[in-house]
């Protein structure tokens, strides 16, 4: 696909304040997207790629990562200083938060952009869409937020925050009907992932691996205070494995922004693992895998679709922890288990996500088959809830932009 234009004609990646009475010049309509964190970034280049599809004039302004850059974006400043996740995790970074928060605010007020596209990362994005609600901008949220999983108190702040919500999981629309919101479903970007392509033996022979090696997936996040709570973890598991299993080949798929930090962190690893970061590397390592340790989120999903049976681990602060149990209200944290409404993959979070329980799960997924062929049986169950009634997610999400697009702007305010 071609670069798509950028609606700046300077290049400039920051929005001077003295400057926001002069339009920049306009080549077609604008869509100003969002994107977060690194599942954000791929949600939004699959969004650009059949935005355009439907219509090649529109021109893309935002912030995002490698993957819609690469479809012509120019970010107005690193995705990666959005991605932090945590109560506590976030207060070292709240000024310069702040500071990005009205770079992109500024930036819209200057581009006047037809529709404003935020995609997940809510801490966010939701101060951005309550920042520009007077500015009489179309604005959609894509990926709605997880309030029905805590602090549903949130949902109150919702009305006049969007014109229109996109969402992913098939509950959340009648959910938010009941709450006085309308959601729409769209499917889930993740059934356009590409994992079923993987190849295990180009896997084994790009990276020389034998055989009859196990190998296993290591998901330790995509952002920036995950990584290094879970790795310390990783290793000392991988001490206690590597007695049953001396060939045992540890693999960490990760967002090539983030690999710097992820090499930093295993650099004097006695068992040094893969790091992988091509997407299709990605998908063939799914296919090698006999099993895979993954925080929660959108990547038990993935795993999923590459029939990877798995088990969910998680660590934070502990006062984010403690702040966190009183507010989840929901059985389970793993997308897999919330669908199938039980739990179909293990979960070891917090006080459970220690070496020792880490290595023997491990060692139970590689040596049960019985195990692992239950979780792939709930998998096709799982995955087939997630489809849109037609076409992709992402020409569902796309034709529901489009819409509201093209309505007349009298009729676009939600408020």
């Amino acid at each position: 696909m071609n670069s798509l234009p950028e609606s700046g004609s300077d290049g400039q990646s920051t929005a001077d304040p003295s400057q926001k009475t002069t339009p920049l010049p306009r080549y077609g309509r604008v869509i100003w997207i969002l994107a977060g964190e690194a599942s954000g970034d791929v949600i939004g280049a699959r969004l650009m790629q059949a935005l355009h599809a439907q219509d090649p004039s529109l021109v893309f302004a935002g912030v995002g990562g490698g993957r819609m850059e690469a479809l012509g974006l120019h970010s107005l400043f690193p995705m990666s200083d959005l991605a932090v996740m945590g109560l506590v995790e976030v207060l070292p970074r709240l000024r310069h938060l702040s500071q990005r928060l009205l770079e992109a605010v500024q930036d819209i007020e200057l581009r006047k952009p037809d529709l404003v596209v935020t995609i997940d990362s809510p801490g966010f994005a939701l101060r951005l869409l309550q920042k520009i609600e007077r500015s009489g901008i179309k604005r959609v949220h894509y990926v709605a937020p997880q309030v029905w999983a805590w602090r549903e108190s949130r949902v109150k702040e919702f009305p006049g925050l969007w014109d229109r919500l996109l969402c992913l999981l098939p509950f959340e629309p009648e959910w938010f009907a009941k709450r006085g919101l309308e959601g729409r479903f769209v499917g889930h970007p993740v059934l356009q992932s590409g994992v079923r392509q993987g190849n295990a033996q180009r896997f084994r022979l790009r990276h020389n691996i034998p055989a009859d090696a196990p190998v296993v997936i290591l998901m330790p996040g995509s952002r920036r205070s995950e990584a290094p709570r879970l790795l310390p973890v990783f290793r000392k598991m991988l001490d206690i494995l590597r007695v049953q299993y001396p060939d045992i080949c540890p693999v960490i798929p990760v967002a090539p922004v983030i690999a710097p930090t992820i090499r930093q962190l295993i650099r004097k690893w006695p068992i040094q693992p893969h790091i992988v970061t091509d997407i299709h590397d990605k998908h063939d390592a799914f296919a090698a895998a006999q099993c895979a340790l993954t925080k929660s989120g959108t990547s038990t999903l993935e795993l999923a679709m590459g029939n990877v049976p798995m088990a969910v681990t998680y660590r934070v602060n502990p006062v984010t922890a403690t702040i966190a149990r009183r507010l989840i209200k929901v059985p389970h944290v793993a997308m897999v288990n919330l669908l199938a409404g039980r739990e179909v993959v293990p979960e070891l979070l917090q006080e459970d996500c220690t070496p020792q329980k880490l290595a023997e799960m491990v060692s139970r997924l590689l040596s049960d088959p019985q195990m692992a062929e239950k979780q792939r049986m709930a998998f096709a169950e799982v995955l087939e809830m997630l489809a849109p009634p037609v076409g992709t997610p992402a020409d569902a999400a796309a034709a529901e932009i489009m819409d509201l697009l093209n309505e007349p702007v009298s009729r676009s305010s939600s408020h």
